[in-house]
């Protein structure tokens, strides 16, 4: 039997002619300006103050966590999309939703029902945030005499209420169906609330210093 006639091997393709496809560049961010100042300034300035024998016991941010309490949500769904929208703007990240941890037959709550949205903010986002609410948010609230230096829980954590969202820029007084407060948290790394104050003290949190 004749053998079989064996196909010619194929020739490479010819590369298309033109301009090869540049490789898309990596994205790099930007280090926040507050994270800067913390780590050339606030961090010496801790490190010399208490006398910290490793660089690792130096008080730090860890998280921010803003949540937006919505007891209508139980009534309308609905209201917690803008909720969510006005959280999601302020913070530049998508907010999850909060729900009922027990049923409380006074207020018609059910376990399980959505009440509220949070987003918790860790890296360069909570920098950026904590810088914006400090420099731009807090100063322009009406007849602002500082925050209240003794909101801190013992264990290093500060929290601060806010009465209207709208001292943010990013909200638009126009797009927004009602007026409504946030609760921020900052957690610290630090043992005791005064090494805490300090912290935020020096990454410029304006303290009222007439507060009892």
């Amino acid at each position: 039997m004749a053998d079989k006639k064996q196909k010619p091997a194929q020739e490479p393709k010819a590369e298309k002619k033109g301009k090869k496809a540049e490789p898309e560049a990596p994205v790099v961010f930007k280090t926040p300006n507050l994270k800067v100042r913390y780590q050339e300034e606030v961090a010496p300035a801790l490190m010399k103050k208490y006398g910290y024998k490793s660089t690792m016991e130096i008080p730090r941010i860890d998280k921010i966590v803003v949540n937006c309490g919505c007891g209508e949500a139980r009534d309308n769904a609905k209201i917690l999309d803008a909720v969510c929208n006005d959280l999601a703007a302020i913070t530049g990240q998508k907010p999850i939703i909060t729900k009922a941890r027990r049923s409380v037959a006074n207020f018609k709550l059910r376990e399980g029902m959505p009440i509220g949205a949070k987003v918790t903010l860790r890296q360069h986002r909570m920098w950026e945030f904590m810088d914006r609410l400090f420099n731009v948010a807090l100063p322009r609230v009406r007849d602002f005499r500082g925050i209240n230096p003794n909101a801190f829980d013992g264990r290093g954590n500060y929290a601060l209420g806010i009465r209207e969202q709208l001292i943010f820029p990013e909200i638009e007084y126009d797009k927004i169906d009602k007026i409504r407060g946030l609760d921020v948290v900052i957690c610290t790394t630090a043992k005791t609330d005064e090494e805490a104050k300090e912290l935020l003290t020096l990454l410029g949190a304006p303290f009222n210093t007439n507060a009892g």
